[in-house]
């Protein structure tokens, strides 16, 4: 290197805080909310709380079975959904991001990759185990 040139290299690694703060996790989650609401409404969630059914349409064999299908589709929907909800509820009272196991910080790839995450990768690998 040629005499009287400062060559300065910054360390190209983003504090998780700092990455954090550029991740607008309350759109990702707004989003995900909303993906939940239409899914839910495609398959005849309606309003009430409750799945809406054609009453003039025969009750079969097959049909009760699809029913139970999708009942079981709309509860899973329904619980990612009030996990969803009560993400918006910590980010709300500054307490999103904590593993609800260990009180560390989740990792911000893994609130990118699923923003309603409540534990840290550490401690979810441990729960499937």
């Amino acid at each position: 290197m040629p005499d009287g040139i400062d060559v300065q290299v910054e360390d190209p690694v983003v504090e998780d805080s700092q990455a954090e703060e550029a991740v607008d996790f309350f759109g990702l989650l707004f989003i995900e909310k909303q993906e939940l609401l239409d899914r839910l409404s495609e398959l005849g969630y309606g309003e009430e709380g409750r799945l809406v059914y054609d009453t003039n349409f025969a009750d079969t064999s097959q049909v009760t079975a699809e029913r139970g299908e999708v009942e079981a589709l709309v509860q899973k929907l329904q619980d990612g959904l009030d996990q969803v909800e009560e993400a918006l509820g910590k980010l709300e009272k500054g307490n999103y991001g904590v593993c609800e196991s260990c009180g560390g910080r989740i990792g911000v790839a893994r609130l990118e990759a699923n923003p309603a995450a409540r534990l840290c990768i550490n401690c979810a690998s441990a729960a499937k185990s």
